[in-house]
């Protein structure tokens, strides 16, 4: 479903592959539906965890924002789940800065997790 999305939004989708395994991934949706907000996505990106750490993030990450650069979108937004220090710490080192925090509004493992929201403007 959200592969899908991101092709019917002309999006970008990378994807890492090591022996025909996906090791890890990175791809952009729309912010929101709504015309005004055309220039804006949000950015995901994923690794296994054996893979983290070793450079390839800021790869694929790197890779992703140059895509969508070239497809003229102003801002990436990251959301993070603040229990994951090692994708804030990719998103600092790529200069993303955070510009918001909310308390408990993810739930998954069985707790209540807060979220990060980091943003970068592609044509400051």
């Amino acid at each position: 479903m959200r592969l899908k999305k991101v092709v019917e939004a002309n999006l970008p989708c990378i994807v890492a592959v090591i022996d025909e395994t996906i090791i890890g991934y990175a791809y952009a949706t729309k912010w929101k539906e709504r015309s005004a907000y055309r220039f804006s996505v949000e950015s995901t990106i994923y690794l296994s965890n054996e893979f983290q750490r070793k450079g390839l993030g800021t790869v694929l990450y790197t890779s992703l924002l140059n895509k969508l650069k070239t497809l003229g979108i102003n801002s990436v937004i990251g959301g993070i789940t603040l229990q994951n220090p090692a994708s804030v710490g990719l998103h600092e080192k790529l200069g993303i800065e955070k510009v918001a925090h909310f308390s408990k509004v993810g739930f998954k493992f069985d707790q209540w997790l807060d979220v990060g929201y980091w943003q970068l403007s592609l044509n400051a």
